[in-house]
């Protein structure tokens, strides 16, 4: 009974905070971090202590699976670079620095069980996306920073386990690498599997809430054998994400998309409120564990502080030659292009053309055309995305101030052994990292965004984008029906034209996202209003009653 009790209050608190958050104008996950800190130092609640193994297991896996399936694979493909050097390097380097830092200020710590801890401290948590997109920044910035908050906790979950491995034993820089690289190739090539086979078995499934049920299957079935085979189980379930979220719009019905996204954000709402009301709820154990072993609270808040401040300055030292390289990149971007431009006029009606000893080169297989002639429209269409949106030094003041830490952080302190040092203080270090940047950045992010007035989606540009996406899914349902012999006159009533155009326009949308022809944001709407239009058509008997 007081089991249901407490859950039953817990998902009331969840639902309270994000249906007051946008009125208070605080992020719901501060509310709940807050309300858990309150109802732990009252005098009448027991010591709560979670198991890190049912958050790192049980929560983040279907977490990040839930968050990749809605990540526009386009975007995450354009922003490739710009995410791997902030969810891998950057989480490396964070935590050597962070490793040293603590071995310094730590007595008798050692620079192994410094990287340990720097590891934990290192990796940004989701809760950012949320906040700028509700204050409006652009696409790019917010694809960089979820694309971030999906992988960065694979590194440092790795990372973690071998710096705990390397205190008891010598280990190389190769060991490491090679540690590193088993992981993910191990936990992308189950990912692959487990998303390819999804789409095949949930296809085949007619009915909706079955079609659901096994989509919450999906991430364990990725993470479990990954984690028991040495690799990433995180990484499994945002690869199984991606191939689901970029496939289901061919492979699945209207129906069983639109049943995933209300279940599967009801499912995000009440596991990532569960962590950040259990990080508040654990601030009383992890205050008395530090007292017991006589460091003095004083000393750890002023160590977690050092360390917050170092996660920002390692952080801005690292983004602001980052945003200078794809700068860069695009601007030689732009000088290929011309290149790219005459490719794209050859290959519409290629002729056979001289090689530089002389000899004609044969005009390619059709199937090579098409496939060049994707290619390279994609590469002029990428040229454009990077040169309307180009990421400056305002965008690079978010990226910096958005990297808050989050529940990942305390999970994954939890699961330092018994036998490590001062673990108490290093628990209640990553918490207060945690809390304070949840506190201190999350409280604030939305400020810096309206006072340093990053660069916006010009309406009229995204106006013009609507005019010419519309113009073509038009052009698309035409097509799709000229030669239908229903009379002209009545063919706008005919349920079977109806859904032959719909089909052919979310054919046409879906092979100009293959080549990024349009903004992700403007793709995803208006297949959105398509399978609106479709289920209407399905229930009503028509498009019109």
């Amino acid at each position: 009974m007081e089991t249901v009790i407490v859950a039953v209050g817990a998902l009331l608190v969840v639902a309270g905070s994000a249906a007051l958050a946008p009125k208070l104008r605080i992020p719901a996950p501060l509310i709940l971090v807050i309300v858990g800190i309150v109802v732990s130092i009252l005098p009448f609640m027991p010591v709560v202590s979670i198991d890190p193994e049912w958050i790192l297991i049980g929560i983040l896996p279907p977490l990040l699976y839930s968050a990749s399936v809605s990540m526009p694979v386009m975007n995450f493909r354009r922003e490739f670079t710009a995410i791997s050097a902030l969810s891998i390097t950057l989480v490396v380097v964070s935590a050597v620095v962070l490793g040293v830092f603590f071995a310094w200020l730590v007595p008798d710590l050692g620079i192994w069980w410094g990287i340990a801890l720097g590891a934990i401290v290192s990796p940004t948590d989701a809760v950012a996306v949320s906040i700028v997109k509700r204050v409006g920044v652009s696409s790019r910035v917010v694809s960089v920073l979820n694309g971030e908050s999906l992988l960065n906790d694979a590194t440092a979950l790795v990372l973690l386990r071998t710096a705990i491995v390397a205190t008891a034993a010598s280990i190389s820089l190769w060991n490491v690498v090679g540690t590193f690289a088993y992981s993910v190739a191990v936990a992308a090539a189950l990912g692959g599997a487990v998303g390819f086979a999804n789409l095949w078995v949930r296809s085949r499934v007619t009915d909706s809430t079955v079609n659901t049920v096994i989509s919450f299957t999906v991430p364990f079935l990725a993470s479990v054998p990954a984690e028991l085979l040495g690799a990433s189980g995180l990484v499994a379930a945002v690869v199984a994400g991606l191939i689901t979220g970029h496939g289901a719009a061919r492979r699945l019905s209207p129906q069983h998309r639109l049943s995933d996204s209300q279940n599967w954000h009801t499912v995000e709402l009440v596991l990532e409120g569960a962590i950040f009301l259990i990080m508040g709820l654990e601030l009383a154990g992890i205050v008395a564990d530090v007292e017991r072993e006589s460091v003095g609270i004083g000393i750890a808040l002023a160590i977690a502080a050092g360390a917050l401040v170092l996660t920002l300055f390692v952080r801005v030292a690292f983004i602001a030659p980052m945003l200078v390289a794809l700068r860069n990149r695009a601007r030689r971007g732009v000088r290929s292009k011309p290149r790219l431009k005459v490719m794209e006029e050859w290959l519409e009606s290629p002729q056979p053309r001289a090689g530089r000893d002389g000899t004609v080169r044969p005009v390619p297989a059709s199937g090579r055309i098409e496939r060049a002639k994707k290619f390279t429209r994609r590469a002029l269409f990428d040229l454009d995305y990077f040169t309307a949106a180009p990421l400056g030094w305002r965008e690079g003041g978010i990226l910096v101030w958005a990297g808050m830490r989050g529940a990942i952080t305390l999970a994954a302190a939890q699961t330092l052994p018994g036998d490590a040092p001062h673990r108490s203080l290093l628990v209640h270090i990553a918490f207060t990292v945690a809390a304070g940047s949840l506190v201190l950045q999350g409280g604030s992010l939305a400020a810096l965004v309206r006072w340093l007035k990053p660069a916006r989606t010009d309406e009229a540009v995204l106006t013009e984008e609507r005019a010419n996406l519309l113009a073509m899914m038009r052009s698309a349902a035409a097509r799709a029906n000229e030669h239908d012999p229903t009379p002209l006159e009545s063919r706008h009533s005919s349920k079977e034209a109806a859904l032959r155009g719909i089909e052919a326009q979310r054919k046409a949308l879906l092979d100009a996202r293959d080549v990024g022809a349009f903004s992700a944001e403007s793709i995803a709407q208006a297949l959105v209003n398509l399978d609106a239009d479709q289920i209407s058509i399905e229930l009503k008997g028509g498009p019109e009653t």
